[in-house]
């Protein structure tokens, strides 16, 4: 089963993803504000439970970032092997993996655009897999990390490479541009090993494909992730683990090739689905 934040008749829901529509579930769970309490609360299950039968209450909707209240986003940065090499510098496989945050403001959902600032128009492309924290924990040992995720979804990190550049330690600034990238559509619940051991993440722009590999060949896998990331701080209920993306992003093209209005973005894992976006240039008021 699949569940979503989305958008219909003027106001926000969340519930469950099929195949003709969407299935609203506030009502049926009060007790939850959001999708993200849902997860907070170790919900998951109770909401699949209350999805069972129920028939679709919308079929005009508009896709919103995942988890739009998710407080909490952190990103592993060049975590594939060919990555690292992209950056042309001699540098051998880090010992430790490079961590940045996002923010919510940051992220759009499926179906809509990535936003283009005035300011730079280096606007690029990551295709990621996302993991959702359903367990919270400090110094969560390698063997037990699975045990620790809810749910997964999907990650367009857009990014203004420019100003990545900005400053001499951090990349902050141009990760966190509004709307420049997108989580979701949905989550879809993390039940057994394989849904990452054995993920192939492709981005396609305008039907090209870009970055294609898989999860395993990750310098950082997922279980060390979560065993380092947890080290420094408790990890919380609906936290959000963005977890590295394969080479092939527009920057290290010759010359690079950033996204421009018009173009749109797929980033696709089987098992979770497809996130697809547009991208336009922000309109100025």
């Amino acid at each position: 089963m699949r569940f979503a934040t989305y958008s219909a008749e003027g106001a926000t829901f969340f519930g469950a993803v099929t195949d003709t529509g969407m299935i609203a579930l506030n009502d049926a769970c009060p007790q939850w504000a959001t999708l993200y309490d849902v997860i907070a609360n170790q919900g998951l299950a109770e909401l699949e439970k209350s999805a069972a039968g129920r028939p679709v209450t919308h079929r005009d909707y508009v896709f919103e970032m995942v988890l739009p209240n998710a407080p909490r986003i952190l990103c592993v940065g060049v975590n594939f092997p060919d990555r690292n090499a992209e950056y042309k510098d001699g540098s051998a496989q880090p010992k430790y993996m490079s961590l940045f945050p996002r923010f919510a403001s940051g992220f759009t959902g499926h179906g809509r655009n990535l936003v283009r600032p005035p300011e730079n128009h280096t606007l690029d492309y990551e295709g990621e897999v996302a993991i959702v924290i359903g367990k919270g924990g400090r110094r969560i040992s390698q063997d037990d990390a699975y045990d620790h995720i809810a749910a997964l979804t999907l990650c367009n990190e857009g990014t203004i490479r420019d100003w990545v550049r900005h400053a001499k330690f951090n990349v902050t600034q141009g990760k966190n541009w509004d709307n420049s990238g997108a989580l979701g559509p949905w989550l879809v619940p993390f039940t057994e090993a394989r849904q990452l051991d054995e993920a192939r993440i492709i981005t396609r722009v305008n039907g090209e494909v870009r970055q294609d590999d898989v999860l395993s060949r990750m310098m950082f896998p997922i279980r060390r992730e979560i065993e380092y990331i947890s080290t420094f701080m408790t990890l919380q209920p609906g936290d959000i683990i963005i977890t590295g993306t394969p080479t092939g992003a527009g920057a290290r093209f010759d010359p690079p090739r950033y996204l421009k209005p018009g173009d749109v973005v797929e980033v696709e894992v089987e098992g979770i689905g497809t996130l697809r976006n547009g991208v336009e240039d922000e309109v100025l008021s």
